[in-house]
């Protein structure tokens, strides 16, 4: 895709910097500030002390900064050509990520949908499928009940917030199959890892996930974050603010 097709500033889209693999679980994909955090197993605190039902998650780079941005621009400000190269990003950890049958988007309840006027996460997912050449399934798994915004709750809040809120549709579709669950941002990993519980039910074989950022805090109290979306304009490239 060429920049000009692409409304934000050139210098944004080139300088977005994944995250060093040294310094991140080997499981959830959190990131740490030295390797001894890891004791020696690889595995952050949270994945030491109990299993989560997805295989590896990976998030591109930080949630801040100008990542955080773009996303807000796709997410809250309907900058669709965004998912385009967002997806280029996932495209690479999906490389890293083991074998991959299907695609799968994190599904919104169909009111949330219905006001956004899309599905963030469909967009990045169906953008990786073009990509990839691999299929997208958007009616396997399904936000069978309306939640809160996780922003601002705790990490247990966040758990209870998404607990028995998805189920899945048409389990020929996913049985034995690995797939690749897409989302824009991993926080806590509570929301993904309540998808890939009914998502390995439905008889999926693994799920990894993969999302566009990840966010380092993962425990105690989240503060709320407004997203921060610049008024829209006629024009085809939008300063990021960064310069």
């Amino acid at each position: 895709m060429r920049f000009s097709q692409v409304p934000v500033c050139r210098n944004c889209l080139e300088g977005l910097k994944p995250f060093p693999t040294g310094t991140l679980c080997a499981r959830c994909g959190l990131p740490v500030e030295s390797e001894t955090v890891l004791e020696g197993s690889g595995l952050c605190g949270e994945c030491r002390v109990g299993p989560t039902e997805f295989n590896w998650a990976r998030g591109y780079g930080e949630y801040d900064g100008v990542l955080r941005h773009l996303i807000h621009l796709l997410k809250y400000a309907g900058m669709r050509p965004l998912a385009r190269p967002l997806a280029e990003r996932l495209a690479s950890l999906l490389a890293q990520a083991g074998p991959v049958d299907l695609i799968v988007p994190v599904p919104l309840h169909r009111r949330r949908r219905w006001s956004r006027g899309f599905n963030q996460a469909e967009l990045l997912a169906e953008a990786l499928g073009r990509l990839s050449g691999l299929p997208v399934e958007t009616s396997v798994l399904r936000r069978y009940r309306p939640t809160l915004s996780q922003t601002g709750l705790t990490r247990e809040q966040r758990r209870q917030n998404v607990k028995g809120a998805f189920r899945a549709g048409h389990p020929g579709r996913i049985a034995g199959k690995n797939v690749a669950l897409v989302d824009d941002v991993i926080t806590t990993g509570a929301t993904v890892d309540a998808c890939a519980a009914v998502l390995k039910r439905a008889g999926a074989a693994g799920v990894v996930v993969l999302a566009i950022a990840r966010a380092r805090v993962r425990i105690g109290e989240l503060e709320p974050v407004q997203p921060t979306v610049p008024n829209r304009s006629p024009a085809r490239e939008v300063s990021c603010g960064t310069a």
